[in-house]
Order: C-alpha cells, then sequence, then structure tokens
C-alpha cells in the first residue's frame, strides 16, 4: 500500500518577523513494514541555512534559519511511504502485563534497556493518582499485556469525547483527565501515563492516518490532520501500537512520523521568532492519497 503525504503549515504574523529559528519533525520513519520512498521540504522564504540531524529518539530532525524579514512562513513537507499490512498488535501476546512490567524494571538487554526510559515520568506525562486509579479497570494481575492495552484503547475512546478546541498544547494532563475531552494528543497521553502508572514502558508515537470521506461524499483534499497514539513494550513482542481515538489497534492506514517520551519530543513544527508583533496566525493542513501501485 503506497501513500502520499502533504502537510503544509503556514504563520501569518501581526507584522514582519526579522529572524527565525525552527526544528522539525516531519520526515516520516523507516522501519519495519513502513519505507518512505521519497521526501521533500519546501520553505518559503527560503532559508539561510539548513541542517539535517537524528535526534536521540532516532527521528529524522530538520532545523532552518531564516534571516529576512517576513511577515509569512510557509512550510511543505511532501512524501511518498509505502506501508505493509500488518498483524493486530495484540494478536499472539500472552504475557501477563505484570509480568512485562516486572521484566521492564530489570531488563538487561538493549531493548530493555531502551524500553525503560519509557516508564518515567517526561514533560507532558506525569502519573499521578488519579490517573493512576483511572487505569486499574483494565489491569487486573495475569490479564495479557495485549488484552489489557486494547481494553484501556477502548475505555480511553468511551470516556473521553473527541472535542478539537477543547485544549492546547499546554492543557495540564489532570485537565484532560477530570474535563474529559481533547484531541488526539491528549488521549495519547492519558494512556501512556495509564501504562506507566503501571509499570510499563509507553511511548508516544506522531503520524498521519489515511481517512475516508462519509458515503457518497467525495474525498476533500486537505482535510486530514496529523495524528497520535501510543506503543507500549512487551519482552516478548517489541512495541504495540493502539490508537485511542479510533479504539483500535494500528494499521497499514496509520503513516508513523516520530516517536519519543511524549508530544514535546516531537512537535512537528517549532521554533522561536524576532519580531513578528503581538500576534499571528497558523494554519496547518494534511493530505494523504492513496497512491496507485
Amino acid at each position: 500500500m503506497r501513500f502520499r503525504v502533504v502537510h503544509r503549515t503556514e504563520y501569518v504574523y501581526k507584522e514582519p518577523v526579522t529572524l527565525c529559528h525552527n526544528e522539525v519533525h516531519l520526515t516520516p520513519r523507516t522501519f519495519a513494514g513502513q519505507r518512505v520512498t521519497s521526501h521533500a521540504l519546501d520553505i518559503e522564504p527560503r532559508p539561510a541555512t539548513l541542517s539535517r540531524r537524528e535526534d536521540y529518539f532516532g527521528n529524522a530532525v530538520v532545523y532552518f534559519a531564516v534571516q529576512s524579514s517576513h511577515p509569512v512562513l510557509r512550510v511543505t513537507a511532501r512524501s511518498e511511504i509505502e506501508r505493509e499490512p500488518i498483524e493486530p498488535p495484540h494478536a499472539g501476546v500472552v504475557m501477563p502485563w505484570d509480568d512485562a512490567a516486572a521484566y521492564t524494571a530489570r531488563a538487561g538487554s538493549a531493548d530493555g534497556i531502551d524500553a525503560r526510559q519509557y516508564r518515567l515520568d517526561s514533560p507532558m506525562v506525569t502519573v499521578t493518582d488519579d490517573l493512576r486509579t483511572y487505569a486499574r479497570p483494565s489491569f487486573p494481575a495475569g490479564r495479557p499485556l495485549g488484552e489489557a492495552a486494547a481494553d484501556l484503547t477502548t475505555r480511553i475512546h468511551r470516556d473521553f469525547a473527541y472535542e478539537p478546541g477543547a485544549t492546547t498544547i499546554a492543557t495540564p494532563l489532570g485537565r484532560v483527565l477530570g474535563q474529559r475531552r481533547g484531541v488526539c494528543q491528549d488521549f495519547a497521553h492519558v494512556a501512556i501515563a495509564s501504562l506507566r502508572a503501571m509499570g510499563l514502558a509507553a511511548r508516544y508515537v506522531s503520524g498521519y492516518l489515511e481517512t475516508a470521506p462519509p458515503p457518497g461524499e467525495e474525498r476533500l483534499v486537505g482535510a486530514d490532520a496529523s495524528h497520535a497514539w501510543f506503543a507500549v513494550w512487551s519482552p516478548d513482542a517489541g512495541w504495540l501500537d493502539f490508537d485511542p481515538t479510533n479504539d483500535g489497534p494500528v494499521s497499514e492506514r496509520h503513516i508513523t512520523t516520530a516517536w519519543g517520551r511524549d508530544y514535546a519530543d516531537v512537535t512537528p513544527l517549532k521554533g522561536i521568532i524576532f519580531g513578528g508583533g503581538a500576534s499571528h496566525t497558523a494554519t496547518v493542513s494534511v493530505d494523504v492519497a492513496r497512491v496507485a501501485a
């Protein structure tokens, strides 16, 4: 299955910006089951400096600086990706979650040591007693890890309303839990905190999801959005990805861009500006289209 993804971001400033420094996580990852066949980043105005690197988590990062005065900044990422069909992540995973948590806490393998860091609090995900209480019903003693994670996914989908505008990037996780409203980033954070509360390793995954239009309607170009979900580490099966926004395991229709401890590690575009006035407007559009083989 092949996809073309176009991710456009536009900032319009009240006054011209004289200088900006930016960091971008917009290059999809290549790993088993996903391969990036092409990727290009278009930036207007043309940056004076641009460099590429790999961050601590293995994500591709682009840094750029625009040193000329500009009232508008446009960043467009174009990617083509091949995805292979995948089995549901919890199929055949029988290790009890409590055994997985105990193993992860002491694992000496390279994969286990890497996973262990995802058991800890991170800038946007701090475990609290309220989150531990929320998590517990999904984790009775001896329940298989995949089954427990799938149950947590379903509960978040059922208990939380998807409501754009109900939260911002800065909304504390405790408030999200209390108001039971938010967007995919919030739901991923709730799941990650719940899993970490039980001693499990869980990471944040950013990317895209191919969406289908309502029956009888044409697909809208640019109507898709960036997406987020979570993955939990199983010592006997590796990372298992689930999407609480859509109540199910991640499929070949999910395209992974980056992963880290939480959203702060994989922000699509962030930076600092000099000038710009008191306000600006930001517009983001994403188009995910299936490409004929």
